[in-house]
């Protein structure tokens, strides 16, 4: 599932050409391997569209090993006589077969793996591509913000093994194209792991086969579209929980919960709340959008992760100074905002991250009310860097977007939290200049664009979604014009400044000082004499008269996000 645009937009020339000396891939190619995922795609990807993927692995947890086969269903859309995938160097490649068992060419330089095709494909041709591989995965370092195989012990001594590879894609431990802009149609998930351990994963679980030699496989079935980074693999001794639940759309969604052992208690204690959560959000942003499937939490030795139908919880049970599991209400806000509207690159990463934080101080002002929402969320505003936009338009890759410093060393490196915690205080401040209800309904119009939307439970409602395309949007929900809103607040890092000027006794001078003078007509909430209105800002800014012994008081909620809010000490 791939953007229409994506082969004419992101690639200069189309795939193929002639082979460097030294194999499939050029000298170019030699540069070192990076954990990384996204960036510009290479003419080799864009060329080509996943449908399907099928992932055969055994996970040998003794000696930290894998031995996998991966098969990709792909439709070329543009010519090309081969296609690149993306595989981690530490995993190496043994074979690579075409739907007729018959061997083909490759090479596997860095994560780079080229794979030549018996022959010059045309646009509409549909191949199958087999890769055999296999060895000791990429152990991670800090997960899940630097990911790979985590491989733990329960608290009773048992393997309690993980993945997680946000930053980095899932090319760190199976091959794929590793790219936000192509998600499979559909995946098929098989692990073989010993018999005393259960393998938790996406989608519905088809059968559970034992080989009678103190090993079985776990079937899972992905229906519907599915970023590559959140197909994810759990082992360990599970109980699995369940809850009954019918969606609001009126169909009954298996509600499951796989814990250890000694989480059992801790587990039933807080499958209501999970469950109240997943309520919440069907009623505010439409139903759930993997109902075909099912809904899943398991518990992780890392904090978590929105992996689709298998949310990683890792947050111990612990309470919340806000009074619920932030943890896992963060990442279920991840199955709308990020798996059912996914960003086809990684600069629109705050899709994901800036409405799935925003949704949180939503449901405390739901919970707890007003006051609430507003200490919750002034909580986060000293978090900010404003040192790079929150959406550039060039294409970033995920690394590019979420730390500061890319180049750190690996478990060093600073987050960049404006995708969260700018993002959804652009949205606390969208709220201000639209109101909650028009707010509310780009919410529920960015998830399903259309009532048939909502009531399609096949992944026909999975779609990308782009910064601009939510600017539309709500100037379509609104009929105002808000270039210069997203302009100042999302595609380049400085804040306004509110500057007051007292005139005289009883006039004040509002203005706006913005980065290069840009345009920023915002209205602000006054108060005179404890009565609020709104007052409009024009570019050469506006005077605010005040009766004699009349108190005056200018956004004192912080309803606008600026250089000098009254929620900071500065």
């Amino acid at each position: 599932m791939r953007m229409l645009l994506a082969c004419t937009l992101l690639t200069l020339t189309a795939c193929g050409g002639e082979e460097a000396e030294s194999g499939l891939l050029a000298a170019s190619d030699a540069t070192p391997f990076v954990r990384d995922t996204g960036g510009v795609l290479r003419p080799e990807q864009a060329c080509y569209d996943v449908q399907h993927y099928d992932l055969t692995m055994q996970v040998f947890p003794d000696q930290r090993e894998i031995a996998a086969t991966l098969r990709a269903r792909v439709a070329i859309t543009a010519s090309t006589d081969r296609v690149l995938f993306n595989l981690d160097p530490l995993l190496e490649v043994a074979k690579v077969f075409d739907q007729a068992g018959d061997a083909l060419r490759f090479e596997h330089r860095n994560d780079l793996l080229m794979v030549a095709l018996p022959g010059q494909a045309a646009p509409g041709e549909v191949h199958e591509i087999a890769i055999r591989y296999g060895g000791k995965p990429r152990t991670a370092p800090r997960p899940p913000w630097e990911g790979g195989f985590q491989w733990e012990q329960t608290p009773s001594g048992a393997h309690w093994i993980a993945t997680a590879c946000q930053m980095e894609g899932a090319d760190l431990w199976w091959p794929c194209k590793d790219h936000p802009s192509d998600k499979a149609e559909s995946v098929d998930l098989h692990f073989r792991v010993p018999s005393d351990l259960v393998a938790a994963s996406n989608g519905r679980l088809d059968r559970i086969e034992d080989h009678g030699d103190g090993t079985v496989s776990y079937h899972w079935r992905v229906s519907t579209p599915i970023p590559n980074y959140t197909v994810a693999l759990n082992i360990a001794p599970y109980e699995k929980l369940e809850a009954p639940y019918t969606s609001v759309a009126g169909t009954p969604l298996p509600v499951q919960f796989w814990v250890l052992p000694e989480s059992i208690e801790n587990g039933r204690k807080i499958l209501p709340e999970f469950v109240d959560h997943l309520r919440w959000f069907e009623e505010t942003l439409g139903p759930y959008p993997f109902r075909a499937d099912k809904y899943g939490v398991v518990e992780t030795p890392h904090l978590g992760m929105e992996h689709q139908t298998i949310i990683a919880y890792g947050n111990q049970f612990r309470p919340f100074r806000f009074g619920f599991d932030w943890l896992h209400h963060h990442e279920l806000a991840h199955e709308w905002f990020a798996n059912l509207v996914t960003a086809p690159d990684w600069n629109d990463f705050w899709i994901h991250e800036g409405f799935g934080s925003y949704v949180q101080k939503l449901y405390v002002e739901d919970r707890d009310g007003a006051e609430k929402y507003r200490e919750y969320l002034a909580s986060v505003r000293g978090n900010l860097h404003n040192v790079k936009p929150v959406a550039p338009r060039e294409p970033r890759s995920s690394a590019q977007m979420y730390f500061l410093d890319v180049n750190a060393p690996e478990g060093e490196k600073p987050s960049d939290n404006d995708i969260y915690y700018k993002g959804e205080w652009v949205l606390h401040t969208l709220r201000w200049l639209i109101g909650k209800d028009e707010l509310m309904k780009t919410f529920r119009k960015m998830c399903y664009a259309d009532p048939y939307a909502r009531e399609d439970d096949s992944g026909g409602a999975v779609h990308f979604f782009t910064t601009d395309d939510y600017l539309a949007l709500v100037e379509a929900q609104t009929g105002q014009d808000l270039d210069w809103f997203f302009e100042l607040y999302i595609r380049q890092p400085e804040l306004p400044e509110l500057v007051v000027e007292r005139r005289a006794d009883n006039v004040y001078h509002l203005s706006w000082k913005t980065p290069q003078d840009m345009p920023f007509p915002m209205p602000v909430e006054v108060f005179i004499g404890g009565v609020p209105q709104r007052l409009e800002i024009p570019q050469d800014g506006n005077e605010l008269t005040v009766p004699a012994g009349a108190s005056v008081d200018i956004d004192p909620f912080d309803r606008i996000l600026r250089k000098n809010n009254h929620c900071l000490d500065d």
